[in-house]
């Protein structure tokens, strides 16, 4: 699933090529996770002003009102000139002056939702639970200690949650928990001050080195221009059960929690 680098990357790969773009034309296919929520031609002839990032969603603004845009499982966008004939996996084409922007989603998990402002019933309904933005300066360490003592949650569980920082996807979530020396099942409220500080210094420092690298691709992930990402080669523990720990060499683990694979090292993450 793309997570908040993955996102981020492809926000970086278009959206100084969309912004000041006009609509010419949408085109719509299969039905996605949730409707549009308009018709389609109240897109046509608007300038797209900014393309944003919340979480896992790109927020295209428009002159009028957004589109609130998520890649669910499986899905990826496109932006080019010269877009080829629609498959059966391309599910939404935005056509600009500039280039067709388009929605390739074999799982039909993602979506694309008008909204008429961001504080109109659907994009709070969507955006409105959403944590704190880890790359930006509204990720206060006080504010995510006190999150944490709040939680009886353990704290790799609490971290996918979204609701206290958005973005810490799977893969994220265990190597910044590797770099701060914490055990994935530790209760989040039982995390002394000291590692507190380091993992929020983690979350920073990996969310922003995967961005670098272009995100992860696992299995089909690619940004807006075809490109692949290249994060999953430097993990540390994820992907590396039964392999050597880089720092103890002792043979790195797999759980699973809340059916979601976790890696981590005994030796170098305490409870």
């Amino acid at each position: 699933m793309p997570e908040l680098p993955e996102v981020e990357v492809t926000r970086r790969s278009f959206a100084n090529a969309i912004t000041g773009a006009r609509i010419e034309a949408v085109v719509m296919g299969k039905p996605l996770r949730w409707p549009l929520g308009c018709d389609p031609q109240l897109l046509v002839g608007q300038q797209v002003v900014g393309l944003r990032r919340r979480g896992k969603y790109l927020l295209l603004d428009m002159e009028q009102g957004l589109l609130l845009l998520h890649l669910g499982m499986s899905g990826s966008l496109r932006f080019a000139t010269d877009m080829p004939e629609a498959g059966p996996h391309d599910h939404f084409d935005l056509v600009t002056n500039r280039g067709t922007l388009r929605l390739h989603d074999p799982r039909r998990f993602g979506a694309v939702v008008y909204a008429a402002s961001e504080d109109s019933p659907v994009a709070a309904k969507l955006l409105g639970g959403l944590g704190m933005e880890p790359l930006s300066e509204e990720f206060l360490l006080p504010t995510f200690q006190a999150g944490l003592k709040k939680s009886r949650m353990p704290i790799k569980q609490l971290l996918l949650a979204g609701r206290l920082v958005v973005g810490v996807g799977n893969i994220y979530a265990s190597e910044v928990l590797f770099l701060s020396g914490i055990r994935p099942t530790t209760v989040a409220s039982r995390i002394g001050a000291a590692r507190v500080q380091k993992l929020h210094q983690a979350i920073r420092s990996v969310l922003a080195r995967a961005v670098e690298m272009g995100g992860s691709t696992l299995r089909d992930f690619s940004n807006a221009d075809g490109m692949a990402g290249h994060f999953q080669t430097a993990a540390n523990v994820y992907g590396r059960d039964g392999q050597p720990c880089h720092a103890c060499g002792t043979a790195i683990e797999l759980i699973r929690q809340g059916q979601r694979s976790t890696y981590f090292c005994r030796q170098c993450q305490r409870p």
